[in-house]
């Protein structure tokens, strides 16, 4: 739930809750600066680092530490916050913490400290945002994306927009305005001029958005196959860890397992399927069934196929890879989405690691040959689960970005072309404006000009207590 009183006095432990050499109590509120007083023993000077203790009810120290009092509006919420600076054992600080809600404060829920730097004006909604992919980034990539972002060059992005829809929206509104003295403040020509001008910022920034998306987000791939290929040995040496239990035993895998590898800065979210065979093993068949619904909603199916059954060199090879693939029961589309990977080639002699590709109807597949055992081949496939992800570097750099960034563009592209169509229908002014209207509002739900409470409350429930 979006929080419900921002009146109140706020407080949190904003360091880890295991052990550390400096831990941080957070407050921010209308009371922080009497409580900085009951704590503290006097009144600190803002922006002032004070070496002092900090005091308990029966006026015994609790701790000491650096004390900081920043006054709002000058402040990360934009109200005055009091940050006590202690040791980092739980138990000290959890002493501190209560103490300081013994003074009339509440716990924090999380990111409500965040939350009131959105709601007080200091920074606008991708950049909140950011502050928590910045928390949770895994990679050098995704740590600068979210910074960039947090600087509020995304956000600048977004702004040209809107300023240039507004521009647009003034002259058609005033042309409107002077309808009845027959003054036409823009035609119809320049209107459509600026509207395609519009949709082609749009698809750039379009194009920018999906690039941070898969850097914060990455994408998934399945592993698939019959019992025994190596689809569990292919999942543990690209975690780097034993995630799956590896036996001769047919059918050892029955449910899911998953697995996130970093490659390139991009994260891979790996899913190790059950064998796909007949069987009337009730537990098997139900993680079968699991195994081709991972495959339907998978980004990527990385088929795996025991090379030594399967030699090049025999004539119907193609043929039974096919077969392979017909076990899967894909859709003619998702063809576009597969990768074969040869397995075991150890044991073939003269062998051969690395990519080529089989034409299998109308689609020419990759194929990757390798040996999880010996690792031959392990790193072209690495490159190639990069170069998939569809990830192209951008010249600027990038942005940290979400799904939701992704739709109220689409959005506003759609409210825009609207109005191009409305223009070259020759349609009322009235309703090209509306259009117009709803495409502002649209992309103002990217930075949190237009947002509801429902969002809000999504957004900040999914950040760390005290952040």
């Amino acid at each position: 739930m979006f929080s419900a009183d921002h009146n109140d006095t706020i407080c949190a432990i904003a360091t880890g809750t295991s052990r550390g050499g400096i831990g941080v109590v957070r407050v921010s509120g209308s009371n922080a600066l009497n409580i900085s007083k009951q704590i503290l023993g006097f009144n600190p000077d803002p922006r002032y680092a004070h070496s002092c203790d900090f005091f308990g009810a029966n006026g015994v120290p609790i701790d000491n530490g650096i004390a900081i009092f920043f006054e709002g509006p000058n402040s990360f919420t934009g109200e005055d916050i009091l940050e006590l600076q202690g040791h980092g054992g739980i138990q000290v600080l959890t002493e501190v913490l209560e103490r300081v809600i013994s003074l009339n404060a509440r716990l924090a829920n999380p990111g409500e400290f965040t939350e009131r730097s959105f709601l007080n004006g200091k920074i606008d909604l991708t950049q909140a945002e950011a502050i928590a992919d910045l928390i949770d980034a895994s990679s050098q990539q995704q740590v600068r994306s979210a910074a960039r972002t947090l600087r509020g060059e995304f956000s600048a992005r977004i702004k040209e927009l809107q300023d240039k829809l507004t521009a647009i929206r003034i002259n058609v509104e005033a042309t409107i305005d002077f309808s009845d003295e027959d003054i036409s403040i823009i035609s119809d020509s320049n209107l459509k001029e600026a509207l395609t001008s519009a949709i082609e910022d749009l698809d750039r920034i379009f194009i920018e958005v999906k690039q941070g998306i898969i850097l914060k987000e990455g994408t998934q791939s399945a592993i698939v196959g019959k019992p025994n290929v190596g689809k569990s040995s292919l999942l543990n040496a690209l975690a780097g860890e034993d995630s799956a239990i590896v036996t001769d035993i047919p059918g050892t895998t029955r449910d899911v397992l998953k697995a996130q590898i970093m490659v390139g800065g991009i994260p891979i979210h790996l899913s190790d399927t059950a064998g796909i065979r007949p069987s009337s093993d009730p537990v098997e068949k139900e993680g079968i069934i699991r195994a081709k619904s991972t495959i339907e909603n998978t980004d990527h199916i990385l088929l795996i196929i025991d090379s030594v059954s399967l030699r090049k060199d025999t004539d119907g090879w193609v043929q039974r890879l096919k077969e392979s693939i017909d076990e899967l029961s894909l859709a003619p589309a998702r063809l576009e989405n597969l990768t074969i990977i040869l397995n075991k080639i150890d044991l073939i002699e003269e062998h051969e690691s690395g990519n080529s590709s089989v034409l299998i109807g109308e689609k020419n597949i990759p194929i990757i040959s390798l040996s999880v055992k010996t690792a031959d081949g392990m790193q072209a496939l690495k490159v190639h689960l990069k170069n998939i992800s569809g990830y192209q570097p951008l010249e600027g750099g990038d942005y940290s970005a979400r799904k939701r960034h992704l739709i109220a563009l689409e959005k506003t592209k759609d409210r825009i072309i609207d109005a191009e169509l409305r223009v070259c229908e020759h349609s009322h002014l009235e309703l090209i404006a509306e259009d117009l209207r709803l495409a502002h509002r649209a992309l103002g739900e990217i930075t949190g000009e237009f947002s509801s409470d429902d969002l809000l409350g999504e957004i900040f429930s999914s950040f760390c207590v005290g952040k």
